[in-house]
This record gives structure tokens, sequence and C-alpha cells, in this order.
């Protein structure tokens, strides 16, 4: 096989990280509600890391550019989960591979209150798709079209600061097709199996991926410094 024909059909051989940040206030966390013609569906808020970029930096400036949190108030977010997202989608460009670091952290209510309540990602046309913070009570989110998908593992924490089992996220298969909504399948629904994957809010189809080792020290998943507090409900 010629190289250049190596390079056009192997799939999963660009690798994208992605950072997010579960912000909980009490036992609210924050979400971005995004309205579309024929669905709506939520995101964590985050976005891709850029190139050269530490992540401790891609985290602090995403929830800044999203919830306009300043940065003295992401100290001390720990790293909750990862999830190794293979995903696929039509054409001729080979699939990526994305890796969420899910981060978490918790801000008081006098914060809160002075975060943004929308946010605007830039569209190829140079419009703007408008996505709506919204503060969802963190053990309602299983039923929620989430991306990446993680309500499950998130709504059945014991507290809002609960330590998890495993660095590993239990995943169910996720699939999309160009133009139709959203359609996400749970653990124990058809063709679920152990991996991860990722619904996609652009039209592409995502498969289980690769679990990731959880032996991780959690002295070595916090970003920096201490957090503040907020009461819990």
């Amino acid at each position: 096989m010629s190289t250049t024909e190596a390079t056009t059909t192997t799939p999963f051989g660009k690798i994208k990280i992605r950072t997010s940040g579960l912000v909980f206030c009490g036992t609210e966390v924050a979400l971005l509600r995004r309205e579309r013609p024929n669905s709506v569906h939520y995101t964590t808020v985050g976005g891709n890391v850029l190139p050269g970029e530490a992540l401790p930096d891609a985290l602090t400036r995403e929830l800044k550019e999203e919830l306009n949190l300043d940065p003295e108030h992401v100290a001390g977010a720990e790293l909750l989960w990862l999830m190794d997202a293979r995903l696929e989608r039509p054409g001729p460009t080979p699939s990526p591979r994305k890796l969420h670091l899910i981060y978490r952290m918790h801000i008081t209510p006098e914060i809160r209150a002075q975060l943004a309540t929308e946010e605007y990602d830039e569209l190829p046309d140079g419009g703007h798709e408008v996505g709506h913070v919204e503060w969802v009570d963190y053990r309602k989110t299983a039923d929620l079209p989430l991306f990446p998908p993680i309500g499950d593992a998130l709504a059945q924490l014991p507290s809002p600061d609960a330590p998890v089992a495993s660095f590993e996220l239990p995943g169910g298969r996720t699939a999309t097709t160009p133009g139709s909504d959203l359609q996400i399948r749970r653990p124990g629904d058809p063709e679920h199996r152990l991996g991860v994957a990722a619904p996609q809010p652009d039209g592409i189809t995502a498969h289980a991926g690769v679990p990731v080792s959880s032996n991780l020290d959690r002295s070595h998943r916090s970003l920096i410094g201490g957090r503040a507090a907020c009461a819990y409900n």
C-alpha cells in the first residue's frame, strides 16, 4: 500500500483533544443547550485544545470564552473522567479520534451570578450558533441528549464532590447521520458495548473506543491550586 493510500484511507489517524469543565454550584452543573430546527442537545462547557497549548491553559481559556469564568475560579479543577471517542464521518477525509478530558470544579452562588448566560459558536458561513447556559440538577442528566454522553455517569454520583470509582467512563454506542436528529443509545440498549462513544452536532457516526486504564492516582488529577466551596442541597 502506498503512503498516499494509507494516509487517505486509515481511520482515526488524526487525534484531537477536548477539555471540558463540569462547573458545579451546589447540586447544579452548567451545561450549554443548543437548539436546532429538529432537535435540542446539550454539551459540556469546553472545546478543542489548540496546537501547542497546555491542557490547563486550554481548560481555562474555554471556560473564560464560554462561561466567562475567571482563571482564579478554575483553581483546583480535578480531572474526573477520560473518554476515548472514535468518530466516523462521511466523505474522503479519514475519520478522527477525540480524547475528552472532563474536569470538575465548584463555585459559589456569588460567582455564578456573574457568569455568562449565552455562548456563541462561530459557523463556517460567518454566522453564530447560540448556546444557552443552563444550570441543571446533575441527578437529572441521565435523560439529556448530552455531548459527550456522560449523563448516566454524572447522574449516578452520590454527591457533587463524590470520588469516582473508575477514571474510565462507561459508554453506549451513539450514532447520528447527516441531517438527522441526535440519537443516543445508552448502556443496556442494543449494540451497547464497553468503551465510549460521542454524538456529534454536525452529523457524524460515533463508535465505541478502546477503554483507557483507570489506574491513576487521584493525587495526579488536580489541575491547579485549591477550590471554592458551595453548599450542597
